[in-house]
């Protein structure tokens, strides 16, 4: 039987915790508007951590499917982006130490990492597991966004709805671990934020800060967010010039607000997957989109 130890090397420094949360995310899986990566991204961006433990990337990723990029200058290679999956020991705003768990997602061997991320929960005395990402849904970005909470034990996300019922879907290593480990006693929660389907593929700071603001909600751990309310701020203003320059996609967004509205009124719709008489589809106003989300791009990479 292979060893999931094998898997990872801890550091020689690991701290002994007292009951760390322990959020993760992998890159690779469904994450509208990048809700996952931007919210763990802007927390190794703000806050004070480091690496304790690192996975054998080498076993877990299939390079010929995300080949890394090397540099080539002139006559040789002179860099390569190694990948990395880490897990790094993070401090919140209160001082509050947590674990955080990120990189791209495994694309083999998922069981066993499955077991070696428990064999690390047990070591460092894990408390929670917490995760979060984006799903594309027929939603304005003009309202709230929405959040479905997902646990092993009901009692985590006690009050919380579900837009859905019973759904097969692809799955992901994330949710692997949510359903490994929740079967053997550990409480592992997760929460999915609805984010515009016209915005699935850009980067959409709201979606980001949504998911963390859920997250402080379900663990407790305090974010500074006033960079990230910032690029979400933006983001919005940027995108209400680029739909008032435009009729259509004026009256697109008006009919799903009107279709957000009647559901929120607790009207006979019985869900906000379902379509709604010529709406337009996620395709249609991505298309309209495209120019806009061209020139943020370009702004981005001045």
């Amino acid at each position: 039987m292979f060893d999931p130890t094998d898997l990872y090397r801890l550091g020689e420094d690991v701290p002994e915790l007292t009951d760390p949360v322990l959020l993760y995310h992998f890159d690779g899986f469904v994450d509208a508007g990048g809700a996952g990566r931007l919210a763990m991204g802007h927390l190794l961006a703000e806050l004070d951590h480091r690496v304790i433990a690192t996975f054998d990337v080498d076993r877990l990723l299939d390079y010929r499917s995300r080949r890394p990029i090397m540099t080539f200058d002139t006559d040789r290679w002179v860099d390569v982006e190694t990948p990395e999956l880490a897990l790094h020991l993070a401090h919140d705003a209160t001082g509050t130490p947590f674990l955080l768990l990120t990189g791209p997602e495994p694309d083999r061997e998922w069981e066993l990492f499955a077991a070696a991320v428990e064999t690390l929960v047990t070591r460092l005395g894990v408390a929670k597991l917490v995760t979060a990402h984006g799903i594309p849904m027929a939603v304005p970005h003009t309202r709230p966004l929405g959040v479905t909470a997902h646990a092993n034990r009901p009692e985590l996300i006690a009050g919380k709805t579900s837009a859905f019922g019973r759904v097969q879907v692809p799955g992901s290593a994330a949710a692997l671990i949510e359903f490994r480990l929740g079967a053997r006693g550990h409480d592992v929660l997760g929460y999915a934020v609805h984010v515009p389907h016209y915005l699935a593929q850009a980067e959409y700071p709201t979606a980001a800060l949504t998911a963390l603001e859920s997250i402080t909600g379900g663990t407790g751990l305090v974010f500074p967010l006033e960079s990230l309310h910032e690029a979400a701020g933006r983001t919005t203003a940027e995108i209400a010039s680029q739909i008032e320059a435009s009729e259509e996609l004026s009256t697109a967004i008006h009919g799903l607000e009107q279709q957000y509205d009647a559901f929120a009124g607790g009207t006979e719709r019985e869900n906000l997957i379902a379509e709604a008489a010529e709406m337009p589809t996620g395709d249609e106003l991505a298309a309209q989109f495209e120019a806009f989300l061209a020139e943020r791009d370009e702004r981005s990479n001045e």
